[in-house]
């Protein structure tokens, strides 16, 4: 089996898609939300903001980066993410950005990195703290996550939550996925997170399912000892249960690891 390849070790995969979106749908009905804001020219530079109730004045505000492996889903399909950062009283940013082979990877990171920026600058126009700016990803969100991170980041979040994240590109040139997005050498050497500096921050937390396979294990501890070589308080923990596609979906339950872990980031108890 490709240790990579998703649907290979969650045979329900498509059973949490559904849930995926239809708890982001009764997210969207249910809270207070500004939908497809621009925050770049681009007809992908587009987020989603959602915010708790009554007056949202210097509120935390937090950005989550969707998976996929760069190459599919869509913001709407994550909107849950925004029920425990809401229900901890902050803003909630969900992103969209291009998707690949459309784009290529440098496309994705300079997206992401457009957004983080804009939200700091505007923050206080929505109600929202330009300096708490919190951060999270799921698998390739986590990867992107890294590039909010880094010492060529625009930002410094106070936190950063990375669940289940690919951080050495290059074992994904042998997997299924080389035939759909085709992950070239360049994209290896400036675009895999274990190979770059990082600049002293807020909390790392990195996270990874019990049931997933190794190289998430693997991966996530490395990345954790990468950000404490630099600075960064970071450490990984293992899921009890988990998969990698219930993770994320535990993300928008507050009475879950991760989404206990999130709250706690945007409240700074991390």
């Amino acid at each position: 089996m490709d240790l990579f390849r998703t649907r290979d070790h969650v045979p329900d995969f498509d059973v949490y898609v559904g849930a995926y979106r239809e708890r982001s749908a009764a997210t969207r009905a249910r809270c207070r939300a500004e939908l497809d804001v621009p925050y770049g020219s681009g007809e992908f530079e587009r987020l989603d903001l959602f915010f708790p109730e009554g007056e949202v004045r210097e509120a935390p505000v937090h950005l989550f980066i969707h998976g996929g492996y760069w190459r599919m889903f869509d913001k709407s399909d994550f909107s849950f993410v925004a029920d425990t950062v809401v229900g901890a009283g902050g803003v909630a940013a969900i992103l969209n950005y291009s998707l690949m082979p459309a784009v290529r990877m440098e496309t994705v990171v300079r997206q992401v990195r457009a957004a983080a920026a804009w939200l700091q600058e505007r923050a206080a126009a929505f109600g929202g703290d330009p300096q708490n700016l919190t951060i999270s990803g799921h698998s390739a969100g986590g990867h992107l996550c890294a590039f909010l991170l880094d010492t060529d980041s625009p930002v410094r979040p106070r936190g950063a939550l990375m669940l289940s994240g690919i951080y050495e590109l290059a074992p994904l040139q042998r997997s299924f996925l080389q035939p759909e997005i085709g992950i070239t050498d360049e994209e290896v050497h400036r675009f895999s997170p274990l190979r770059l500096a990082y600049q002293p921050s807020g909390p790392a937390i990195l996270m990874a399912g019990e049931r997933e396979t190794a190289p998430f294990h693997e991966q996530g501890q490395a990345m954790a000892a990468t950000l404490r070589r630099d600075g960064v308080k970071a450490a990984f923990h293992s899921i009890p249960g988990a998969n990698h596609m219930s993770i994320v979906l535990d993300l928008g339950d507050s009475g879950t690891a991760p989404g206990q872990a999130l709250a706690s980031l945007m409240k700074q108890e991390a």
